[in-house]
């Protein structure tokens, strides 16, 4: 069944009518300052439109992980000044999820005012593992948009979780897609249905067991696989290479020798660094020098030693690798960019995903610290074909998961 849609929404009239958006506000906070604001700007055109067409906004999101209560340190209060700011109109903030404060400016919002929640995970019921509970949270939503009211999934970021407000909300009232959640399904179907080859996946981050299925899956479907960031340093061991200190997970050791007895053969060539920038110590000032992949403990460390980025000849062999690609998936940092002494990888790796976008290749960036990468290291997001908002949601996609958020709303009733 095909999901209605933002566009059939507004089409059907919103005006004086309350509609509940589910959007995905989930930035990095210091203290109370939004430092990445890239997910609200992706959020804005959606409560955009629906507040220009006259309909009264209710905005729910979450942040972080609260474990069912409220805790001020996750609280959406800068989120809310952030989004009023790029906006240019106030938005409200409920002091709860449905409770009191939500009931009455819910209550009193006028037509094309935008009201935020506060962080939805304040409530246990939205996260519960119990069908009744959620439901029970979700017609309490639904009751703050009132009989006329409507539904909008797009929060793609959250689609993959079965929660109260991007699931069983979607049955409590007439639900549409989201344009967000859309422009993210058109470009995985991308690159699962018939990529354009060649087809090069760089996958980093911290954790091998993260990406299991998703590496399982991709090499059956890309041409190359990358491999960079923390996760590399179990297939170099798997390979019979010492680590040094650097991060390693033994038990997947035997999964990972799997993957390598594969590559190339009946399946996609999986690339590893041939050298590493491998530190004192997990600082930004460390000091660090370059070593080939397979004596990582000969240099002035030792055994002792840790890797934080790869190496400048994997970073220029990677970006050589992406620039002759037709279709690129970037998900997880080569390295540590936070510091700027281990962000060569990263950048060279962005860079090099710019350059498919300018020959007309499809670069797509897949969200979490890939996105947050991109904009600390000064890239603009026009410089890539998409910047996904949900990382997670998107490598569950391309294990070929089905995604509870996006069948919600594939089964709702028109606007």
């Amino acid at each position: 069944m095909t999901a209605q849609t933002l566009t059939d929404l507004l089409e059907a009239g919103v005006a004086g009518r309350t509609v509940l958006i589910r959007s995905d506000l989930n930035v990095p906070l210091d203290g109370q300052t939004v430092t990445d604001d890239g997910r609200i700007r992706a959020s804005l055109p959606a409560v955009k439109a629906l507040a220009d067409a006259g309909a009264r906004v209710v905005v729910m999101a979450h942040l972080g992980r609260p474990q069912g209560e409220p805790d001020p340190k996750y609280s959406l209060k800068p989120v809310a000044a952030r989004m009023g700011e790029l906006l240019g109109v106030p938005v409200a903030l409920a002091e709860d999820v449905t409770g009191p404060s939500a009931r009455q400016k819910a209550a009193g919002l006028e037509d094309g005012q935008v009201l935020l929640l506060e962080n939805v995970r304040f409530d246990a019921r939205e996260t519960s593992k119990d069908d009744a509970e959620r439901a029970e949270l979700a017609s309490e939503m639904a009751a703050l948009a009132g009989e006329d009211g409507a539904y909008v999934g797009d929060a793609f970021g959250a689609v993959h979780r079965k929660h109260a407000s991007v699931f069983d909300i979607a049955s409590q009232l007439p639900a549409h897609q989201g344009p967000l959640v859309a422009a993210e399904l058109e470009v995985l179907t991308r690159l699962t249905a018939d990529p354009e080859r060649p087809y090069v996946v760089a996958l980093g981050g911290s954790k091998v067991s993260d990406k299991l299925a998703v590496i399982e899956n991709l090499l059956d479907t890309a041409d190359v696989l990358l491999i960079g960031g923390g996760m590399l340093f179990t297939f170099l061991r798997a390979q019979g290479h010492e680590v040094g200190a650097s991060l390693l997970e033994e038990d997947q050791l035997e999964t990972v020798r799997g993957y390598l007895e594969r590559s190339g053969k009946d399946a996609a060539e999986i690339v590893l660094p041939t050298d590493i920038v491998m530190a004192s110590g997990f600082a930004a000032d460390a000091e660090h020098e370059v070593l080939p992949a397979d004596a990582l403990t000969t240099g002035a460390h030792g055994a002792s030693a840790l890797g934080l980025d790869i190496g400048p000849a994997t970073a220029e062999a990677f970006a050589e690798q992406v620039r002759e690609a037709k279709t690129v998936f970037w998900n997880g940092p080569m390295g540590v960019f936070e510091f700027p002494a281990f962000a060569e990888g990263t950048r060279a790796v962005a860079q090099a995903l710019t350059d498919v976008t300018r020959d007309g290749g499809l670069s797509v960036v897949g969200g979490g610290d890939s996105a947050a990468a991109v904009r600390s290291l000064g890239f603009e997001d026009e410089a890539f074909g998409h910047i996904s908002t949900g990382g997670g949601a998107s490598l569950e996609y391309l294990e070929g998961k089905e995604l509870p958020g996006v069948s919600a709303l594939q089964g709702g009733t028109e606007a």
